[in-house]
């Protein structure tokens, strides 16, 4: 698979269109499961989480007329990964102190956090390839005989040697190899 590219431009000039309800759709399905899995990963319930996209979408959606790209090393995602970045960090910021046992402090959970604005656009990256592949997925599986799917999950996305699948899906390694 191809390196995985910026997001479109017509995509984020689409959206600074409100009224653009398709831009929105596709930009909402693309980066809400992300932003909810960084905040799930740092810590935040499931409500919260939800929560928290929604608000970091919201948050787009009143500054997308501003943004621009300013420098050619930082890109939307850099500026949106901060944007989720500050949100989880102000959420975390604003849960009781003593909601786990032994009473930890605000402090401690923003010092369990200290990533660079470029590790969470790495990992905002990773996030985002991660839910195109499976979008991409599900479209592909609906086209392809089932155990044609199972050979492909097998060897390049779970890494099992050719022989490896055959056997395990009782074809002939001619078939897994076609």
């Amino acid at each position: 698979m191809s390196q995985f590219p910026e997001t479109q431009s017509t995509l984020i000039a689409q959206i600074r269109s409100p009224e653009n309800r398709e831009a929105w759709e596709q930009f909402v399905a693309l980066y809400r499961p992300v932003i909810y899995r960084m905040a799930r990963k740092r810590g935040l319930q499931d409500a919260d989480a939800q929560d928290l996209a929604q608000g970091v979408l919201i948050r787009v959606a009143g500054a997308i007329d501003r943004w621009e790209k300013t420098d050619p090393e930082i890109g939307f995602r850099n500026w949106l990964a901060r944007v989720a970045k500050n949100a989880i960090l102000n959420s975390l910021s604003r849960s009781p102190n003593d909601a786990a046992a032994g009473g930890s402090d605000v402090q401690d959970l923003l010092n369990d956090h200290p990533e660079s604005n470029s590790e969470v656009a790495q990992e905002l990256d990773l996030e985002s390839q991660r839910e195109r592949y499976h979008r991409a997925a599900a479209v592909v599986r609906m086209d392809v005989n089932i155990d044609t799917w199972r050979a492909f999950e097998l060897s390049v996305v779970e890494g099992k040697s050719c022989e490896d699948v055959a056997e395990l899906i009782r074809k002939p390694i001619g078939t897994i190899y076609a």
